[in-house]
């Protein structure tokens, strides 16, 4: 985990430290390619590149250092990625779906309109500059009090609520018509601790269900521990126990906005939506 965007929000620059980190990250990924013969590449840029002043630089020296190419996505086009690698596990039952993505200096909440016969279509989405990077920094991550968590949920809601708020979906959901859809290592995370996984195990968590109160329930036990626990959880590990509870507080705070009975967690995301785009381009078989 490089956490490139650490800093971001409150200086408007990628820090040294998180550059130097995320190019030897990007490093070793280049030397796996070379490796592998690989000839067809794509690599993208979020939030953090969108919003520092100083992401011409890095993307200079990943070009420089690493060799690799990288482009700077819009939050759109972010948000159309994360739905195409999500489509087989979007339900035939519902009307609509929210499907949400929640990274390290932003979350994306994409209104998913699904008709019999078509294609899902994205009828709304938004990025409000809210993450689990930019959130445990303003708030902290080691030990977080009732207060503070409150206080972290407030904050993502005053962003999250707005946004389902003009989508006026209050009949959808109470006829039952909306299934709500995760990716993101904060619901992976949840879903990997309802299952008491010794290990994170994708095949296992990818299209599991789970209820609001398993979620709550999950929260609560995170909120009681402290870093050197949260830490020492197999599907959390040294390098998210800080952030976690970031991520956990912008869950609760979609969840107050959207009320379901479930969530439909999602292993699969950018990476996945690139690889189906770069497929289609190239007339492969899906």
């Amino acid at each position: 985990i490089v956490r490139l965007g650490e800093g971001v929000a409150e200086n408007g620059r990628l820090s040294d430290a998180a550059m130097t980190r995320t190019l030897a990250a990007l490093e070793v990924c280049a030397a796996k390619l070379r490796k592998r013969g690989v000839t067809r590449f794509r690599g993208v840029a979020t939030e953090a590149c969108r919003l520092a002043d100083n992401c011409d630089d890095f993307l200079a020296r990943a070009a420089e250092q690493a060799g690799l190419q990288l482009e700077i996505i819009s939050g759109g086009e972010e948000a159309r990625l994360a739905l195409d690698s999500c489509t087989p596990l979007l339900e035939a039952t519902a009307s609509h779906a929210l499907l949400f993505d929640i990274g390290g200096c932003s979350t994306e909440l994409i209104w998913v309109r699904l008709t019999d016969g078509a294609p899902p279509e994205v009828a709304d989405w938004t990025s409000p500059a809210c993450g689990v990077v930019s959130l445990a920094e303003r708030h902290g991550g080691d030990q977080v009090t009732a207060d503070t968590y409150d206080t972290m949920v407030a904050e993502a809601g005053a962003l999250v609520s707005p946004f389902v708020t003009a989508l006026d979906i209050g009949d959808l959901l109470a006829g039952g018509n909306v299934q709500m859809l995760g990716t993101s290592g904060t619901i992976t995370t949840i879903a990997g601790l309802h299952l008491g996984l010794p290990r994170y195990d994708r095949a296992q968590v990818d299209g599991f269900r789970l209820t609001s109160a398993e979620i709550r329930h999950q929260v609560a036990r995170l909120l009681a521990m402290n870093f050197e626990q949260r830490a020492a959880e197999p599907c959390i590990g040294v390098g998210r126990g800080d952030v976690v509870i970031a991520g956990c507080a912008i869950l609760d705070a979609i969840l107050n906005a959207c009320p379901v009975n479930s969530v439909d967690v999602a292993d699969r995301g950018l990476r996945e939506g690139m690889l189906l785009g770069m497929m289609r381009a190239d007339d492969l078989a899906l």
